[in-house]
């Protein structure tokens, strides 16, 4: 019988799909969320720059509209994540998943040679251990 490598044990890599997101740098945080729902992403890289320094999630964009604000005056750096989460596009799943935990993050920009290689979420991570546990049922 042939056993199959976990899903934790997957790289990265094969999660990570479509290309990183962008926006401008000038982008307001309506931009940034007409932007989410065109490329369905939950996160978006701010600016052009090849190694991105910002990134805006739904929650971020959910503080601006909770705190009462005017998400057309609110400039989308102003709310960005500055300290982001790398990990290399060859760490497992499970590498991924514990920074996440480490963090308390929900996205971790994948790096493959030295460039963005895609945003991992933590609901992508959850489909793969979904997968395999379907696997396991059947």
């Amino acid at each position: 019988m042939t056993t199959l490598p976990s899903a934790g044990s997957l790289p990265i890599s094969t999660v990570t799909g479509d290309p990183v997101a962008r926006v401008v740098a000038d982008a307001t945080v309506a931009d940034v969320a007409n932007a989410m729902v065109a490329d369905n992403v939950g996160a978006i890289v701010i600016g052009d720059d090849e190694r991105p320094a910002a990134l805006v999630s739904e929650r971020d964009i959910v503080r601006v509209v909770a705190a009462g604000k005017d998400p057309n005056a609110v400039r989308a750096l102003d709310v960005a994540s500055t300290k982001l989460v790398w990990c290399d596009s060859e760490a497992t799943v499970d590498e991924v998943a514990n920074q996440m935990m480490e963090h308390y993050i929900r996205h971790i920009l994948v790096e493959h040679e030295g460039v963005p290689g895609g945003i991992v979420s933590a609901r992508d991570l959850l489909g793969v251990y979904c997968a395999e546990a379907d696997l396991k049922l059947d």
